[in-house]
């Protein structure tokens, strides 16, 4: 349940991400149209909300939240960074 907690999280932030103007530009060179990237917030902040209620459904509060905590850092962290990769990528071209 913690590795598909994970995994919703990552796709959650990757959606947050690509919801930002900056990084559609850097990604796609061009900023998406608005409803689009309403639907990427909207689509992020729902699999955050799915991931913590899979954690507090399957631990209970106290600790679900924990797990929860940890599962957003390391998620955002691992977007973030290959968010950095892909522009260094582009970078050196």
């Amino acid at each position: 349940m913690s590795l598909f907690a994970l995994a919703v999280c990552l796709v959650a932030f990757g959606a947050l991400a690509l919801a930002m103007e900056r990084h559609q530009q850097a990604l796609f060179g061009a900023p998406l149209a608005p409803p689009r990237t309403r639907l990427l917030r909207a689509a992020g902040w729902l699999g955050l909300a799915v991931a913590a209620a899979l954690l507090i459904g399957r631990h209970g509060w106290a600790l679900g939240l924990v797990y929860f905590s940890g599962q957003t850092s390391v998620a955002a962290g691992i977007v973030h960074g290959l968010l950095i990769l892909q522009e260094r990528r582009q970078a050196t071209r």
